[in-house]
């Protein structure tokens, strides 16, 4: 290379962006060892927690619903919630005024699943986090500020 590259940042650790690539590799790796044993992907828990979210509220849950909530792809939801339908952790309905969409339900086996994985998760998360100490509702509130930015 005979011209010296200019960075903006100095090391890889001044980069927020190289950081939060790092820490989600981290994280994704160690969520990927809790889900595991229950079959589930990380992408189908997070689908999963939507629809037990949402289902708090209302009984008529849509794929475009789930999708929302979690900042998803709307294919990729699709397909994830098919895969969730062959294990058995979900059912599809008509809904019962938009003839297009169905309503998407947690079977018993999802329920249990979702209950082991949330548990499974939850520890992991408050494992993983736990060197922010007192911090850690400030580094929440500071990706939520991202999240909201940049939808």
């Amino acid at each position: 290379m005979s011209e010296k590259i200019d960075f903006h940042f100095k090391s890889p650790n001044d980069s927020p962006g190289y950081l939060l690539g790092q820490l989600v590799i981290l994280w994704q790796r160690k969520q990927k060892r809790v889900l595991d044993p229950l079959d589930l992907t990380q992408t189908q828990f997070v689908l999963l927690a939507a629809l037990a979210w949402l289902s708090r509220e209302s009984d008529s849950v849509t794929q475009i619903d789930i999708a929302n909530q979690g900042n998803a792809d709307r294919m990729m939801v699709s397909k994830v919630l098919r895969t969730l339908e062959e294990k058995k952790f979900v059912t599809r309905h008509e809904h019962p005024t938009d003839t297009r969409a169905k309503t998407i339900r947690l079977t018993t086996d999802g329920e249990e699943v979702f209950r082991k994985a949330l548990i499974s998760i939850e520890n992991a998360d408050l494992e993983f986090f736990a060197e922010l100490g007192t911090d850690l509702s400030f580094f929440n509130s500071s990706m939520v500020k991202l999240i909201e930015a940049n939808k």
